[in-house]
């Protein structure tokens, strides 16, 4: 994963449950609806053999990593099948500390000031602040005092109508999940839809590099 590059399209995916004759089909929406950065988690059944999927369905145009890693084993599954980053719903110290050491990505879960504040000194790339919608975006603007050099991603409950209050609070990157890869979608091939909720996002946040101009 490049970092910097997220950071331009800083929108992540997360995909939890999914089978494998989803992985096709979602992933041709997924990149076409402007996403380009995908976390498969961990406690979805077959998680390593459908990031393989992932990578090779994507052929170069999507980033692709495993979420919901909760130790050295989950950590170990997910590089072994092609995870690029590694995503955390907590703070574990040896999953941190290795992925630090070898350069690869991290991104791991915290709440708390105190939380936060240990994740990023142990070398998470950017602190997962989940569940966001706990606090909301205020809260974010409240950590970023003490902290202005932490990179934060907000997740949980991250909408298209508080997108931008997110951002303008502190947060540099968001993560979307069950609401935009909904199962009932899905389990009915309504790509359709999912590719809508997509574009929600990804037009939001070109809308907001706009003003920024």
């Amino acid at each position: 994963m490049d970092i910097k590059r997220f950071k331009e399209k800083p929108i992540l995916g997360i995909l939890r449950g999914i089978k494998p004759q989803e992985i096709a089909p979602l992933v041709e929406v997924i990149a076409s609806s402007g996403l380009e950065t995908i976390e498969i988690t961990m406690n979805t059944p077959g998680a390593p053999d459908l990031i393989r999927k992932a990578i090779q369905a994507s052929g170069g145009r999507l980033t692709i990593g495993a979420g919901t890693v909760l130790n050295t084993e989950d950590l170990k599954l997910a590089l072994s099948g092609g995870a690029t980053f590694i995503v955390l719903p907590v703070f574990v110290e040896e999953v941190v500390s290795y992925c630090a050491k070898f350069k690869i990505p991290v991104f791991p879960g915290a709440l708390s000031p105190a939380e936060i504040y240990r994740a990023w000194n142990a070398g998470a790339s950017m602190v997962k602040v989940f569940p966001a919608n706990f606090f909301g975006p205020a809260y974010f603007k409240e950590v970023k005092a003490p902290f202005s050099g932490i990179e934060l991603l907000a997740c949980g409950g991250v909408r298209p109508e508080n997108l931008k209050d997110f951002f303008a609070q502190g947060a540099s990157a968001v993560a979307i999940g069950a609401s935009t890869f909904k199962r009932e979608w899905l389990e009915a091939g309504d790509y359709l839809s999912i590719a809508k909720n997509i574009k929600s996002f990804t037009d939001q946040l070109v809308a907001l590099e706009k003003e920024a101009l």
